[in-house]
């Protein structure tokens, strides 16, 4: 099962008729892009003009970014993030108004890269030589060079996020470390070098992070 697949049976766990959802990084399509309409009331917020233009029409969203988000207290049952830990600046933060804007037993589920993995020597790498990012990211995952955003790996690994979450007084319900094989199926040749590569990789080493933090009911 795929990392994405995983993150969408969480996300299904809480999501119920009456939830309000923030879908923060949204980008062009977003974390609850397929479960919105399942909500009592959905919005996604990207700091990226671009990627909300290129939207169209569907789920509503506004500009803007994780550090200081335009809403009120415990307006949320459920905030999702897919692919945008990864690049905060400020984590500690984000992970602050994420608790601010969840109610009281409400959840923060989120996908991202893990730094123990060794392919995310590849995007450090990218970090230093942006030239050699700008031309491989759009030949191996298809995007455009205005979809490849700055990496600052702040909140990529399981210590980091526990660390961040009691900080901001949010529970770890769920923190996994996911091996994902299909995260390079280009073709059936790097399908089955990356089944075996995970196979000898330590379990704590896999690609990615699937994380559920809860906002206590009760301080």
């Amino acid at each position: 099962m795929s990392s994405g697949d995983r993150f969408d049976l969480v996300v299904q766990k809480h999501l119920t008729p009456d939830s309000a959802v923030l879908d923060m990084g949204c980008g062009r399509t977003g974390g609850i892009e397929r479960f919105w309409r399942e909500a009592r009331v959905a919005v996604g917020i990207d700091p990226d003009h671009g990627s909300l233009v290129a939207r169209g029409q569907g789920m509503p969203v506004l500009q803007g970014g994780g550090e200081h988000l335009p809403f009120a207290d415990a307006s949320f049952d459920m905030v999702v993030s897919v692919w945008v830990l990864e690049h905060l600046e400020t984590p500690e933060n984000v992970f602050a108004e994420i608790a601010r804007v969840l109610k009281p037993g409400g959840h923060f589920v989120f996908l991202t890269p893990n730094l123990r993995n060794p392919l995310l020597a590849f995007n450090r790498l990218g970090r230093a030589l942006p030239q050699l990012q700008r031309r491989l990211v759009p030949r191996l995952y298809g995007r455009v060079e205005a979809d490849t955003f700055p990496v600052q790996y702040r909140a990529n690994t399981a210590r980091a996020i526990r660390s961040l979450a009691g900080r901001a007084g949010l529970e770890v319900s769920e923190l996994r470390v996911i091996p994902d094989p299909t995260y390079l199926a280009f073709n059936a040749l790097m399908f089955r070098a990356s089944v075996l590569s995970e196979g000898l990789m330590p379990a704590g080493w896999g690609i990615h992070l699937l994380g559920d933090l809860e906002r206590p009911k009760s301080s």
